[in-house]
């Protein structure tokens, strides 16, 4: 018996946005091969008054504007099961990495709340949200973008999403470092050609090549990432 599709769901004032990246490439194909759906929540549809407003000026004063509680409170609560996990998209989130995009890969339904203008009221984080997530230590224009990011990393890691087993396995962070340097035909393209190495048949030193490689990318360009001297194992990231 086929597993059951994984849900999500997607709060928004902008939900046209997604249009096109819910409608291209692995995120498509995903879709349409059963292995998860996803839905773009209108929060204009939860909210109330003639003017239908998802939004107001700050107690306290200051600039911008809030997202106000009732309709984020209407949209959760009409959605969310004892299978939910409620996401918030905030610059004040745990800043996201590929082990959190394998749990939530996990889940069997995510709402993502996205948050706009100057943020969300304090009472929406504190009640109804099971994790903040940050994608980044910089500011977007509203949290469709960083709810995209988080979408298209969590679908590709589904089982069949790539359309090869373990296709996932050996990318960047995946195994705590860099991924290895990739080549593909023409062998010689303007003078440049590809190590020997990988043309040798030799699976082994190919393999061997492969690692020695990851590890020093790490080792220039992310040192951070590599456990500390004297200690074993690769730092999961």
């Amino acid at each position: 018996m086929a597993a059951a599709p994984l849900q999500i769901e997607i709060i928004t004032i902008f939900p046209r946005m997604l249009d096109g990246i819910l409608g291209e490439s692995i995120l498509r194909r995903a879709q349409e091969a059963g292995l998860v759906q996803v839905r773009c929540i209108n929060l204009r549809d939860f909210a109330e008054g003639a003017h239908l407003t998802t939004d107001d000026r700050p107690y306290g004063g200051g600039p911008g504007m809030v997202m106000k509680p009732e309709p984020v409170f209407n949209a959760v609560e009409s959605l969310r099961t004892s299978a939910s996990k409620v996401l918030l998209m905030t610059p004040q989130g745990v800043p996201y990495k590929q082990t959190m995009a394998q749990a939530l890969s996990r889940e069997q339904h995510l709402i993502l709340i996205c948050g706009h203008y100057e943020g969300v009221d304090e009472r929406i984080r504190t009640t109804l949200v099971d994790m903040e997530i940050s994608i980044g230590d910089y500011v977007l224009t509203n949290g469709v973008l960083s709810a995209a990011v988080v979408v298209d990393s969590v679908i590709r890691l589904l089982p069949g999403a790539l359309g090869g087993e373990g296709a996932a396995e050996d990318e960047s962070f995946t195994t705590g470092r860099l991924e290895y340097p990739q080549y593909t035909r023409p062998p010689i393209f303007r003078g440049l050609g590809i190590p020997g190495v990988l043309t040798s048949g030799n699976h082994a030193a190919i393999a061997q090549w492969r690692m020695e490689q990851s590890l020093e990318r790490t080792r220039v360009r992310r040192p951070d990432l590599l456990p500390p001297e004297g200690s074993v194992g690769p730092q999961r990231s």
